[in-house]
């Protein structure tokens, strides 16, 4: 998406494992994975890597993974937290989670292990699954996540379990692979809630539910896009973020089958395109601009025309980027939304329009209003000019977890905001131009410069601090840091960034680094930011990489 709050988000209601009578309640009905694996049990389901999972086979490894959660005593609207890269085992955990009922957490692989442990702790997870390779960032949190019942590990590849988890795949090998059951009633059950950081620097649970008009929104926004069942979707981003996931799994429903791509390279990208036939495939603009920007030669070897779909998400693409994949990949193909996690999808631009309204995220889709608020209070009625971009519609999040004010605090009435500024022009297309938080967006990752300006005071030279995002060619934003120390004494970037890392996930370490006297604030004691950022986006029409 040219999405300016989040990761991205695919659309809500998919992912359901029940109907609903005319009064909304739930009725049995089959499960969309086991339909398709009784419609065509030897039908492709998941390629990874070497690995192919037919209809029936994935379908069989979801139901001995929801098995194991029963095991734990897995109720309806328990928390079922995962950790991992891309593989077939997470794709299998995120429908076991949905069949037994369970509230479904995916968390970022890259966190330290301190913000692992408050995102763990915050949601309640009643059981944490977690790929082997995480052990590193789970070891030194696992016995201070008292609310945790059981952790298990999955592809072990050879690798030992921590004594303090159980092997999933082992115990999954001695499960049945008849359909699970969902024990006990609870409104939350078959949600998912999807982590994202709040100003404040602390991730906040987003909360998302479906229903009968939720599902029948997401369904017009499949056929706008135009997917079918023969479509191969590739996973360019990683599966914890709501938009590669949810993407996904709205491909399956209708049935799809999925190519995972574990670590992103952007050879391998085209490779993966070619050998599989991919029809479509969601991406942030960085994957997509390392593989349009690949020597001619390199990319001249591999053929992309069977590549239908590709959704632009996550953060603004630039129009330049837009016009190399048009004319490197096709010119048929790409599709652009705007959105966000807490909003759901809002907007979309077709293939024949990138090029027509550049700097534009289209137009909103069927079933979704958007007003622009000025500082006043008032709707904007009047092409470009900018206002607060909120939004009501049926696929709207239900809650930020434990955090009512913030939900509340973010609400116009039936409309809810994520802070983006934007204005319309004469035909009803919509432009981001500004944020009105400080977040940052690198390579559509969000990082939010609260947590990391409490990182940065704390270290023993810095008295004060202000972080925010700079123009990066590559990333769209780099994340800038601007210091003062205590009585002028000098500090270098390199001791400033390995300070950071011991306490940040990588990507939140500052890139860059400059000293000033003293930073500017207004006269409350809010950091001017807007001074401290003007110099560096000064000739851009968009404050937004």
């Amino acid at each position: 998406m040219s999405d300016l709050r989040t990761s991205g988000t695919a659309p809500s209601g998919l992912a359901c494992s029940s109907d609903h009578d005319s009064g909304g309640n739930a009725v049995t009905s089959t499960d969309f994975l086991a339909a398709h694996a009784a419609a065509d049990p030897d039908g492709r389901a998941v390629i990874d890597g070497d690995r192919t999972l037919t209809r029936r086979e994935l379908n069989e490894l979801v139901n001995r993974y929801g098995h194991v959660l029963r095991a734990a005593d897995v109720r309806a609207g328990e928390k079922v937290l995962w950790v991992g890269q891309n593989s077939a085992e997470v794709v299998a955990i995120n429908h076991a989670a949905r069949k037994v009922g369970a509230v479904c957490v995916p968390m970022n692989y890259r966190l330290a292990p301190d913000e692992a442990e408050y995102v763990i702790d915050n949601c309640d997870a009643a059981v944490v699954l977690f790929d082997i390779e995480q052990t590193d960032q789970l070891e030194p949190i696992h016995d201070r996540c008292d609310r945790v019942r059981e952790w298990h590990a999955f592809r072990l590849r050879g690798r030992a379990v921590p004594h303090w988890a159980r092997d999933l795949d082992a115990a999954a090998e001695q499960a049945p692979t008849t359909e699970p059951e969902v024990v006990g009633e609870d409104p939350a059950a078959g949600t998912t809630m999807i982590y994202t950081s709040g100003t404040t620097g602390k991730p906040k649970g987003t909360v998302r539910r479906t229903s009968p008009r939720s599902a029948a929104n997401a369904m017009a926004f499949v056929q706008l896009v135009g997917w079918v069942p023969t479509d191969v979707y590739l996973s360019t981003g990683p599966l914890y973020h709501s938009a590669p996931l949810g993407f996904m799994v709205a491909v399956q429903q209708i049935g799809g089958s999925v190519v995972i791509q574990r670590h992103f390279d952007p050879e391998e990208w085209l490779r993966l395109v070619q050998e599989h036939g991919v029809t479509t495939s969601f991406s942030a603009p960085t994957p997509i601009r390392r593989v349009v920007d690949l020597p001619e030669e390199v990319r001249a070897r591999y053929d992309t025309s069977s590549m239908q779909r590709l959704i632009a998400n996550a953060a603004p693409w630039p129009f330049e980027l837009k016009k190399k994949y048009v004319e490197r990949i096709n010119d048929w193909s790409l599709i652009e939304v705007y959105g966000s996690t807490e909003l759901g999808v809002n907007t979309i631009l077709l293939p024949d329009e990138q090029m027509r309204k550049p700097g534009s995220c289209g137009r909103p889709l069927p079933g979704v209003e958007i007003e622009l608020i000025d500082d006043e209070g008032n709707v904007v009625t009047e092409p470009h000019q900018p206002g607060e971009v909120y939004v009501r519609s049926d696929a709207t999040f239900a809650a930020y977890y434990k955090d009512p004010e913030k939900y509340d605090a973010n609400r116009r009435g039936e409309f809810l905001t994520v802070g983006d500024i934007a204005y319309w022009d004469e035909e009803g297309f919509l432009y981001i131009c500004d944020r009105k938080s400080d977040m940052i967006i690198s390579g559509g990752v969000n990082i939010y410069p609260a947590e990391i300006e409490a990182v940065l005071v704390a270290h023993p030279a810095i008295a004060d601090a202000a972080v925010f995002g700079i123009p990066d060619d590559e990333w769209g934003e780099a994340v800038h840091a601007v210091v003062s120390t205590y009585d002028g004494q000098p500090v270098g970037y390199e001791d400033v960034a390995a300070f950071c890392r011991e306490h940040l996930a990588g990507y939140k370490v500052p890139r860059s680094l400059e000293l000033i006297d003293e930073i500017p604030r207004s006269a409350s004691g809010k950091i001017l930011k807007r001074q401290l950022r003007e110099p560096h986006w000064a000739g851009r029409s968009s404050k937004v990489g």
